[in-house]
């Protein structure tokens, strides 16, 4: 039975059914669904459904951001945070193609959002009429599932497939696109119609059983095992599964990005993240195993590198809910194919009944050597002008140990910054960290952060901005105050487009092709400064915040970051703390793009 049925009778009044708008049907179907939030931005094409909002404020939230691509990351950082459906809006035209970013960016991380967007009236579609964007040609590449509603009958039972679909099987976002005239016309609502999705499963597909044995016979056989857990096993809600099957077996964990908070980071069996900006003894242990055991993973570019030096002398068994991802780029000795969820659980159990211990101490040794010879580190000492600087690796690692006590959700914008979180934030709970991973979006990190809080207001959210992350969506700020919406910005403020630079450095001789964001007070230089320091920063980060309504602070020197860290994390509202860092370091280890960890580059 649809979510929708259950609510089938809440139409009728004195057992007769009410004749209602499709505006006020599509809200109803939402509430109906369990949807309890909306971020959502009018416009022209999308008033009627803003004004049945208002109608059922007692039931459903709707979060106003200042940009319709804010709308969109809030949406997925409350999916993320919560593993239920995010919900957004948008008018047609330019609200459409704001948001269209975040569609895409949902679509590579496999975020489960739906997309509500107003259209032209359906008399008018096609006619280049004002506002009008072919959305569902636009989007069709970038959706999971897309519907242009041509009946207001159908907009109940599109709403329940849209929010079923989003979530069910490898999640994504689905989009709506409404014409105005249906939100308008009035029709008997059937909120009991069922879905209409031929060839679309409504179960999971079944574990094979044979796989599964034949899976363990191989554990059992492997002397040098590594697990590689995904951003699927968090998305399917398995990584306490994931943790069972560690604990019967001892392998070795190693993360992709998506994965890093999907299996603790404290833990005994923990290796680290794996790929360009990955461990060297993660790297090197994907390198020497025998076994591989991919659970929900797509095996990136960023994680496989050269594919052929990616586990060389591995079997690899890939686990998945999408059978597109089987040997799309590395081969697989076996797949299993089901919702993570299903499959970890089947593994458990057969492992409870037929594997056989085997010794991997000689195995951990060696990772653990590796581990010794190239730690993830930082050093002061290196920099003697740096001496009361505050260095990016210290910030973030200071950062991580203020709130490992603490209900924390991290998210973070695309830069150096974020490589530096995930390599220096220990984070030991699923669904505490909040990225684009996949399309690598600037400016995702503060509405995220956003979308997270109104999912989790009892938690600390903070985002880890950087400057030029933060200015793509800085709006946002408005959004926190005015929906008191307490979120946190820790910026990682290096006056440069930072790993674009590190690139510069490391493969274009320091040429510096626009990727100083202050004021260009020298043509020769781009600022000057000794790599350390800078003649100005521009802009005034602190002072744009506080005109936000935001507590802000600025600081430079190491020995302040301490108390401005304590008053962000102790302050009730929102609040920014400015961290003015070097602009020379760099994110290490890296691999350079399309190698192999014997290139990886240490410090």
């Amino acid at each position: 039975m649809s979510l929708n049925e259950k609510k089938a009778t809440e139409s009728t009044t004195n057992g007769a059914q009410t004749m209602i708008n499709g505006a006020n049907i599509v809200v109803q179907a939402l509430i109906n669904c369990g949807v309890k939030t909306v971020f959502a931005y009018p416009g022209g094409f999308s008033i009627p459904l803003h004004q049945a909002f208002t109608r059922y404020r007692d039931q459903i939230r709707v979060v106003l951001p200042r940009h319709e691509q804010g709308g969109g990351f809030a949406a997925q950082g409350y999916a993320r945070a919560t593993g239920e459906v995010g919900v957004c809006m948008t008018t047609s035209g330019p609200g459409l193609t704001n948001i269209i970013t975040s569609i895409a960016d949902a679509k590579l991380d496999s975020v489960p959002i739906v997309i509500i967007a107003g259209q032209v009236n359906l008399t008018d579609v096609g006619s280049d009429s004002f506002q009008e964007t072919p959305t569902t040609e636009v989007c069709r590449c970038i959706t999971k599932h897309h519907y242009l509603v041509q009946r207001v009958e159908d907009l109940a039972r599109v709403v329940d497939e849209a929010i079923f679909v989003a979530k069910s099987g490898r999640p994504g976002p689905v989009l709506i696109d409404i014409p105005k005239n249906l939100q308008v016309e009035q029709c008997y609502p059937n909120f009991a119609e069922p879905r209409n999705l031929p060839g679309y499963p409504e179960k999971n597909p079944e574990i094979d059983s044979e796989a599964i044995c034949d899976v363990v016979e191989r554990i059992n056989a492997a002397k040098r095992p590594l697990i590689l857990a995904g951003g699927g096993v968090v998305s399917a809600d398995a990584c306490a599964l994931l943790r069972n099957v560690v604990e019967k077996t001892g392998i070795p964990v190693a993360t992709t990005m998506t994965g890093l908070a999907g299996f603790p980071r404290d833990d005994k069996n923990a290796v680290g993240m794996v790929g360009m900006h990955g461990t060297y003894a993660t790297n090197m242990a994907a390198r020497e195993c025998d076994l591989l055991l991919a659970f929900g993973v797509r095996f990136s570019d960023r994680v496989v590198g050269a594919r052929d030096s990616f586990a060389p002398r591995a079997q690899i068994i890939h686990f998945d809910v999408d059978p597109s991802e089987f040997n799309k780029v590395k081969k697989a000795k076996r797949t299993v194919l089901g919702h993570l969820k299903d499959s970890l659980a089947a593994l458990d159990s057969e492992l409870a009944r037929s594997y056989k211990p085997v010794d991997l101490t000689e195995w951990r040794e060696r990772i653990a050597a590796w581990r010794a010879s190239k730690p993830v580190q930082y050093s002061f000492d290196e920099i003697e002008k740096a001496e009361d600087l505050i260095t990016p690796q210290y910030a973030i690692s200071e950062f991580s140990k203020a709130t490992q006590d603490l209900d924390t959700i991290v998210t973070t914008g695309v830069g150096q910054h974020q490589m530096w979180t995930t390599l220096f934030y220990r984070f030991n709970k699923p669904r505490t960290w909040i990225s684009s991973c996949g399309l690598g979006t600037m400016g995702f990190g503060l509405p995220a952060a956003i979308g997270a809080k109104v999912a989790r207001p009892e938690s600390l959210v903070v985002a880890v901005e950087g400057d030029g992350s933060l200015q793509m969506n800085i709006q946002e700020m408005a959004t926190c105050v005015a929906e008191n919406i307490p979120v946190k910005v820790l910026l990682v403020n290096n006056q440069h487009l930072g790993m674009v630079m590190q690139w510069e450095d490391r493969f274009f001789k320091k040429n510096r092709a626009n990727t100083y964001l202050g004021k260009v007070s020298d043509p020769e230089n781009f600022g000057g400064g000794d790599g350390y320091h800078l003649p100005s920063r521009y802009p005034d980060f602190a002072a744009i915040a506080r005109g936000y309504g935001w507590e802000a602070v600025s600081v430079e020197k190491r020995a302040d970051y301490p108390e401005a860290l304590r008053r962000m994390l102790e302050s009730d509202g929102p609040f920014l703390l400015d961290l003015r860092v070097p602009y020379c370091e760099h994110v290490l280890p890296m691999i350079p793009p399309g190698g192999s960890v014997e290139t990886i580059i240490c410090e």
